[in-house]
């Protein structure tokens, strides 16, 4: 099971060169028709500009872009290499460019589309999906407090608790400290207490 990267909220970016105006977006999205919509609500948006650019890439491995009139490769296929490098899925970018009557040359256009695609993704802020195993186990009232820090030091994430004869939680945490958790939780509880496992999936955790 492996770790990806994703955004996490919308991000927008403006820059100028040589009079030219590029406005990029970056959001998430996890189907074709979603990026699709976004493309098309950008490109009815900015109706009156030169070019509206974009690309999209989804963790089932589809990947899209279009160069929009530019020359060819000098948008599109950059945009989408910025998040294959950064190993980032399930988003879409559009970048949208009024012309300020100034050629650019290849290369100039590459670092422009480069760069309003970062700095919209940048204000998108990102989380790493991560396998994590998702566990439960009850306490006595008087082990809990002790048991949730436990797992609280060790990165894990309470997402459920219960108050009955005694304290139940379910809890994720990261597969990689999976081993470590339960050997501190054996020699802290004396084996009073055990972690059973539910399941083990992917979760975001935030990456700023």
């Amino acid at each position: 099971m492996d770790s990806y990267r994703i955004p996490t909220g919308n991000g927008a970016s403006e820059y100028v060169e040589k009079r030219s105006r590029f406005l990029g977006l970056v959001q998430p999205v996890s189907s074709e028709d979603e990026a699709r919509e976004i493309i098309a609500a950008c490109k009815k948006q900015y109706h009156d500009a030169r070019h509206n650019c974009w690309c999209y890439l989804l963790r089932d491995g589809t990947e899209r872009y279009s160069d929009d009139g530019e020359p060819q490769g000098t948008a599109g296929i950059p945009m989408l290499e910025v998040f294959r490098c950064a190993g980032v899925t399930n988003v879409v970018c559009v970048v949208t460019r009024y012309f300020g009557g100034v050629l650019l040359g290849t290369g100039g256009l590459v670092r422009a589309y480069s760069k309003a695609l970062k700095d919209a993704a940048v204000s998108a802020n990102r989380a790493v999906m991560i396998p994590c195993t998702v566990f439960s186990c009850s306490a006595d009232y008087t082990d809990s407090a002790r048991l949730s820090k436990l797992i609280s030091d060790m990165g894990g994430v309470t997402e459920n608790a219960e108050y009955t004869e005694k304290v139940s939680l379910t809890f994720s945490m990261r597969e990689s400290k999976k081993s470590e958790f339960e050997l501190k939780l054996k020699e802290m509880f004396c084996a009073r207490i055990t972690a059973k496992e539910i399941k083990t999936e992917l979760r975001p955790v935030s990456e700023l």
